[in-house]
């Protein structure tokens, strides 16, 4: 499947989506690769071609916890388009990985030179960040608390 055709990329305008994809350079990266780790600096992001990405969260004396799990036409990395550009989650290939690669920095450029361009790329990433977000509180509901306890406010 065309990865323009769904996911991140064909939530954009042809004209915006064919800008981006001027931004791009193909990548492989093999599987069990560490891609980025939580608090590092965000300098690029990717939209995964073929492969899966799980992403995970430090749990202090415990396992890093995956929180979501991606896969082809998604949007790998939000945390370049925000200050201070530090990855919030963790990320590790579940296998070989095929993605379009992105400069940070050249992408932030072109958003800010190109206002309806920026509008558009932010739009659609915060909306993967709000998606992630839901995701991430409910898995983590899922592992370490109970409905009930987070209905209350009170720790299981």
């Amino acid at each position: 499947m065309n990865t323009a055709q769904h996911g991140f990329l064909a939530a954009l305008a042809p004209a915006h989506r064919d800008r981006l994809l001027g931004y791009a350079r193909e990548v492989a990266v093999p599987g069990g690769a560490r891609i980025f780790e939580e608090d590092g600096y965000a300098d690029r992001f990717w939209i995964i071609r073929s492969g899966h990405v799980a992403l995970d969260i430090h749990v202090p004396g415990r396992r890093a916890a995956v929180v979501e799990t991606l896969g082809q036409g998604d949007l790998l990395g939000w945390s370049w388009l925000f200050e201070p550009y530090r990855w919030h989650l963790g990320a590790q290939t579940r296998g070989p990985l095929a993605a379009s690669e992105f400069d940070a920095a050249r992408v932030r450029t072109a958003c800010r030179e190109d206002p309806a361009f920026g509008l558009a790329v932010t739009h659609e990433v915060a909306a993967v960040v709000a998606r992630r977000l839901k995701a991430t509180r409910t898995r983590l509901l899922d592992l370490y608390g109970s409905a009930g306890a987070a209905e209350t406010g009170r720790a299981p």
